[in-house]
C-alpha cells in the first residue's frame, strides 16, 4: 500500500515552535532564492480563482517536471465577523512520473511563513541595508511573521504598528514585544510610517483602498522600501497609484517596482491601477543578475507582491524534507491512493470489502 505523508495543523505548529519561526523563515529565504533562480525552468501560470460576494477560493499550481505542487487557499475578509479565519489553506505535492501524491499539508501557517520569507527575500534585494525600522499597516495574522522575516533579512529592531482594529494592534504589540522587538503603537497609518525604513501594507478588505498615500510616504526615511502584500485579487489595492510612478523626493529616481509573475500581478497587484505596459521587474531577474532593483540610496522601492504558486511549492518541498529529516514522528500516513492488485480492476477493492462484510 502506498501512503501519503500528512502534516496537520497541530504538527505544523509543534514543528514551528520547536525549530523556531525565524530560523524557518531564514532557511526559506535561501530556498526561495534558489528556486527563483530556476524561474525559466518552472511551469508558471496565474492562479485559478473563483470569486464570490464573500471572498475568493483559489488554486495555485506549478511544477519543475519532476515534482508537481498546488495550494488551495481562500480569502474571505468577512470571515472574522462570523467567527471564521480570513484565510485557510492546504497544499499537495506529487511525483510527476506517475501522478501519485506524496505529501499533504496544512498551509495556513505555512503560507504565513512563506509570505514572510518572500517579503524578506525582496527586502534583502531592494531595501537599504541599514534599515532598522518597519512600519506595519495591518496587524492581523501575517504581522508577527512579517516582522520576523524583516529581522532575519535586514536586522529590523523597531516596529511601528497600525490597524483600524484596536484588538489587532494590541495583539501585535503583545506578541512582538515578547519576540524582542521595540514596538510603537501608532495612532494612525501616517504615524506608523513616520521615519520608517520599510513599510509593509497587509490589510484584508476586498476593495480598492488607499491605506498608504504619497504624502504619508514623504515622512518615511529617504529611500523607503514598500512591501505591498495585501493587494492580491482584482479590485483590491492598498497604495495610492502615484507611489508607483513618482519619485518620493525631488531629484530622486523614479520608484523601482518589482513583482513576482507579471501576468498575475497585472490582474491582482497594485499595478492593476496603471497602464498595462507600465514597466516592472520580476524578482528572479534581479537574483540572476539580468536586472537591478535599487539604483540610489534615496530611491523608493516597491515589492508589489500578490503571492505566487512557486513560493508555495518551495515551502511544501522545504517543509516535507525538513520534517522527514528532523521530526518524522510528526508525519501521519494517509491512504489516499486506490491500488488494486490489478491496476485495471478497481472494482476488486469494493468486492473485497463486500466479501469481508459477509463473513
Amino acid at each position: 500500500m502506498t501512503t501519503v505523508d500528512l502534516l496537520d495543523v497541530a504538527a505544523t505548529a509543534r514543528w514551528v515552535a520547536g525549530r523556531g519561526a525565524e530560523r524557518i523563515i531564514t532557511e526559506l529565504i535561501d530556498a526561495l532564492a534558489a528556486d527563483f533562480r530556476r524561474w525559466p525552468e518552472l511551469d508558471k501560470r496565474p492562479r485559478v480563482a473563483s470569486h464570490s460576494a464573500e471572498g475568493v477560493i483559489e488554486l495555485m499550481p506549478t511544477s519543475d517536471g519532476v515534482t508537481y505542487g498546488f495550494k488551495y487557499v481562500n480569502g474571505h475578509p468577512v470571515n472574522p465577523a462570523r467567527g471564521f479565519q480570513t484565510v485557510t489553506a492546504f497544499g499537495v505535492l506529487a511525483d510527476v512520473h506517475n501522478g501519485y501524491p506524496t505529501f499533504l499539508a496544512e498551509m495556513t501557517l505555512l503560507t504565513a511563513l512563506r509570505t514572510a520569507a518572500t517579503s524578506a527575500l525582496a527586502a534583502r534585494l531592494l531595501a537599504r541595508p541599514d534599515s532598522r525600522t518597519l512600519a506595519l499597516i495591518g496587524t492581523g495574522t501575517q504581522a508577527e511573521f512579517q516582522a520576523l522575516g524583516m529581522r532575519a533579512a535586514l536586522g529590523i529592531t523597531h516596529l511601528r504598528a497600525w490597524d483600524v482594529d484596536p484588538a489587532a494592534r494590541e495583539k501585535l504589540v503583545r506578541n512582538a514585544r515578547a519576540l524582542g522587538f521595540d514596538v510603537h503603537e501608532a495612532t494612525s497609518a501616517a504615524d506608523a510610517v513616520r521615519g520608517a525604513d520599510v513599510v509593509t501594507t497587509c490589510t484584508a478588505d476586498k476593495r480598492d483602498a488607499t491605506v498608504l498615500t504619497a504624502d504619508m510616504l514623504a515622512d518615511a526615511a529617504p529611500g523607503v522600501h514598500v512591501n505591498a502584500i495585501g493587494g492580491d485579487c482584482p479590485g483590491k489595492t492598498e497604495l495610492e497609484a502615484s507611489i508607483l510612478t513618482a519619485p518620493g523626493r525631488p531629484g530622486a529616481p523614479a520608484p523601482a517596482v518589482v513583482v513576482e509573475y507579471t501576468p498575475q500581478t497585472r490582474i491582482e497587484g497594485e499595478i492593476q491601477q496603471l497602464d498595462p505596459d507600465f514597466p516592472v521587474t520580476e524578482l528572479w531577474e534581479i537574483l540572476v543578475g539580468d536586472a537591478v532593483g535599487r539604483t540610489a540610496p534615496d530611491q523608493v522601492t516597491v515589492f508589489d507582491s500578490v503571492g505566487f504558486a512557486v513560493e508555495d511549492w518551495t515551502a511544501l518541498r522545504y517543509v516535507h524534507e525538513a520534517v522527514r529529516r528532523d521530526a518524522p514522528a510528526l508525519l501521519q500516513q494517509v491512504d489516499l491512493i486506490a491500488e488494486p492488485a490489478d491496476p485495471k480492476d478497481l472494482w476488486s477493492l469494493v468486492a473485497a470489502e463486500a466479501l469481508a462484510a459477509q463473513r
